[in-house]
């Protein structure tokens, strides 16, 4: 199977595994693969109670032990052999934003408790290096293959606080690096950076006017724009690159799930604080 060529013949049933499906970003994801036609598996410390359709194979697993991860991976070679999608959500960094009280998520760096180091570096930076060299291993013998790095603006200015930033970033230069190793087995690596989604927090936040979703993106739509991307003939042109999801979906005409077409935020469209 050759990444670049043919693509447009590939027939439904490529095989997708998606980190942290249980919610959010992640189980948006999930399901608009599950769409696309993906044979879709999904990963998640809570997976078991997600509200996903039986169709998606879930996983049970903490990104945090290796040997869970691993055994994904063994279920992943029983079942099917090959990996043709990975892409990493799984993310720790948005629990506990509120402790005893206070709004600790814009705390100065001195003032940060460690434990979000662990979610954002470990659950999540870690977490999509360790299942991309699993992925790798699969990928790189078939010649073909996807990896889809979930990042966002805080890798290029300052969001909310500084280990945001330091994930973010190091989500960015891992998928550069990565994409030179992996090259010449024909298998890229994008960063993609979602816009506002309408996730389970984001939609309870709004109800007390934190945000406007006039803009927003259903989970669902970054999921469309991946899939766009995996069947992109000249998706190798891009490895590397960091992709802004809405962007990608005018170039390609994808639509959210209510026909609309969100904005493509830039980083002056960004403010500080998220």
């Amino acid at each position: 199977m050759n990444h670049v060529s043919g693509r447009d013949e590939v027939p439904a049933g490529n095989v997708a595994l998606v980190t942290g499906a249980s919610r959010g970003v992640g189980r948006g994801i999930a399901l608009g693969l599950l769409a696309a036609g993906f044979e879709v598996y999904g990963t998640g410390r809570s997976i078991d109670q997600a509200d996903l359709p039986r169709e998606i194979r879930r996983l049970r697993c903490d990104h945090l032990k290796d040997e869970e991860t691993a055994h994904v991976y063994e279920v992943l070679r029983s079942e099917q052999g090959r990996l043709d999608l990975l892409v990493n959500c799984a993310w720790g960094g948005y629990e506990k934003m509120v402790e005893g009280g206070a709004f600790t998520w814009p705390a100065p760096f001195w003032e940060q408790p460690m434990h979000r180091w662990t979610g954002m570096i470990d659950a999540g930076v870690r977490a999509a290096f360790v299942c991309s060299a699993h992925a790798a291993r699969l990928m790189t013998p078939q010649n073909g293959g996807l990896i889809v790095n979930i990042s966002f603006w805080a890798a290029q200015r300052h969001l909310g606080n500084t280990i945001y930033g330091i994930a973010k970033a190091a989500t960015d230069k891992m998928t550069s690096d990565m994409a030179v190793e992996l090259k010449p087995f024909d298998v890229p690596v994008i960063s993609l950076y979602p816009g506002l989604v309408r996730t389970e927090a984001v939609l309870a936040a709004a109800e007390s006017g934190a945000f406007d979703l006039s803009t927003s993106e259903s989970p669902e739509f970054i999921g469309r724009v991946i899939s766009a991307l995996f069947h992109d003939p000249n998706l190798m042109a891009r490895t590397g690159q960091v992709l802004v999801a809405a962007a990608v979906a005018k170039e390609f005409g994808v639509l959210d799930t209510d026909g609309s077409s969100p904005p493509a935020l830039t980083l002056g469209d960004i403010r500080d604080g998220l």
